[in-house]
């Protein structure tokens, strides 16, 4: 679990104070990744810079990537000749996930790609924060990095990943068009339908999951003020993360994966794309979905893939028959009774 974590309006004024301590000495910097989308904004402008600290902006016109996290760490290193003091995540899923995969591979030798998958990580990583820009991803809470690497998309999976302090400021999240918002926000709903619905659940697990399910629905179905959605996806996007970090995601994750191996199609919106044609894996989860986007006046993206060669489809569909463990959430240790190659291509035909 995230060891520290502070929720409140402006509570990212509060983010000088909570890095002080954790300063080694002054010839080691705090390193900002920050969503370039904010390079003029006056987030920006109240990032706590001390001595020889850096912002770097990054681009997340496209998924976290190992390459990419590999020439931050190297781009890093050739500036400092010493370990920076931490690393600070400011933005997105990508942006937080980019920053969890950075602090890990800054004390593990090799490529961040040798990390992808469960528990491979031996050296803990450097001291991160994670301020998420926009809620429902869970990245904030998760013990996962995903990546896309030079053969799968996988995420990096220990416990060395988790933030050490998150700062949860709803007002960081004004401003998000309404687009990213549905997609991000049915990110954390997916992960209450999957979690609730998967072989893992425990009661701690579920707990969590049902407490961000009735959020969501409060969000998306019901009559919120704006402030009210902020503070209730927020939380939302922390109780749904922590459900599925003690259990599990299931067959829309495995299935988004693919579309964002191949086609590079965003987690959040890839999470849709797969979700509406699964009513018989979770009937009750997409019935709700489809009552949300129609209230929300969201129309899905059509034909996503169309035109893709016969190669095209066997590499979605052997990147989500990869992901063992959310199938057997999904559908118990015997789920390759249920799953096929043929099945998969079905599902993907539709998008």
């Amino acid at each position: 679990m995230v060891p520290r974590v502070v929720f409140g309006k402006d509570s990212f004024n509060q983010l000088s104070d909570i890095l002080l301590p954790k300063r080694k000495h002054q010839g080691a910097p705090f390193i900002f990744l920050v969503d370039d989308v904010f390079k003029e904004s006056e987030i920006a402008t109240k990032i706590p810079l001390v001595c020889n600290d850096q912002i770097i902006f990054v681009s997340t016109n496209e998924e976290p990537k190992t390459v990419q996290v590999d020439a931050l760490v190297q781009k890093i290193q050739r500036k400092f000749s010493i370990l920076p003091s931490g690393v600070i995540g400011i933005g997105g899923g990508t942006l937080l996930d980019l920053a969890k995969a950075v602090s890990v591979a800054l004390t593990n030798e090799g490529s961040s790609a040798d990390y992808q998958g469960w528990d491979l990580v031996k050296k803990p990583s450097i001291y991160h924060v994670g301020i998420p820009t926009i809620s429902g991803t869970g990245a904030e809470v998760s013990r996962t990095a995903v990546l896309t690497g030079p053969a799968k998309k996988l995420g990096i999976n220990s416990d060395h990943t988790t933030f050490d302090q998150v700062i949860l400021d709803p007002n960081l999240t004004r401003g998000v068009c309404k687009e990213q918002w549905f997609y991000t926000g049915m990110d954390c709903f997916i992960h209450c339908i999957e979690s609730l619905n998967g072989t893992y659940l425990n009661a701690f697990s579920q707990s969590y999951g049902e407490k961000a399910l009735e959020l969501c629905k409060d969000v998306f179905l019901g009559k919120p003020t704006p402030e009210e959605s902020r503070d209730k996806l927020m939380m939302a996007s922390w109780h749904g993360g922590m459900s599925i970090a003690y259990s599990q995601v299931g067959a829309a994750h495995a299935m988004s994966y693919g579309l964002g191996y191949l086609l590079g199609v965003k987690h959040g919106i890839g999470n849709c794309l797969v979700f509406q044609h699964l009513d018989e894996f979770y009937p009750l989860g997409v019935r709700l979905f489809n009552q949300m986007q129609e209230k929300r006046g969201i129309v899905m993206p059509q034909g996503i893939c169309a035109g893709l060669s016969d190669e095209d489809f066997d590499t979605m569909i052997g990147v989500a028959m990869a992901m063992q463990p959310l199938w057997e959430n999904a559908l118990g240790k015997d789920w390759r009774n249920y799953i096929d190659r043929e099945k998969l291509r079905s599902i993907y035909e539709k998008i």
